[in-house]
């Protein structure tokens, strides 16, 4: 992921009002964040427990959503719909965002099952296990990298409509 000012960021998001945009607080790390590690920036709200955002590269422009965290968790063990880790360190919840423009106005929400803290880059890069003799390791490796990029963004690219 190239690497975003803030400026950059706050002007990203295609979901949210002026009063969110101008109150969002960005991650405590932001200035030393490893841009080449990262496909998407995703963190959660310090001062908003519910509230998290996510800013996703696209051909574009960087796309940002604003999300709400869903009131209940899954019942069983989830799987992130981005990352698709199956070896999962951290929890998977249900983030919802509201839809850009006069959909997002009459209600209309995208929902996305996705790592609490936006672990996803860190997860893909994991070596996946040995599945058989003579798998490539690294090829595996840069496949969950790229599959990662076109979810999200396939997510970002749903609230923007």
């Amino acid at each position: 992921m190239l690497a975003l000012h803030e400026g950059t960021v706050r002007a990203a998001f295609v979901n949210a009002t002026r009063k969110e945009v101008s109150d969002l607080t960005l991650p405590a790390d932001f200035a030393d964040l490893d841009w080449d590690r990262l496909d998407l920036l995703g963190w959660r709200d310090p001062k908003l427990a519910k509230r998290a955002y996510v800013v996703v590269p696209a051909p574009d422009g960087p796309i940002g959503v604003v999300l709400r965290r869903a009131e209940a968790s899954p019942l069983a063990r989830a799987q992130c719909s981005w990352c698709q880790d199956v070896r999962l360190p951290n929890d998977v919840v249900l983030y919802t965002a509201k839809r850009a423009g006069a959909a997002g106005r009459k209600g209309d929400t995208v929902g996305v099952l996705v790592c609490e803290s936006f672990q996803c880059s860190a997860n893909v890069r994991k070596p996946p296990p040995v599945a058989y003799l003579g798998f490539d390791v690294e090829a595996a490796r840069q496949e969950r990298i790229h599959t990662l990029r076109e979810r999200s963004a396939g997510f970002a690219a749903a609230v923007r409509g």
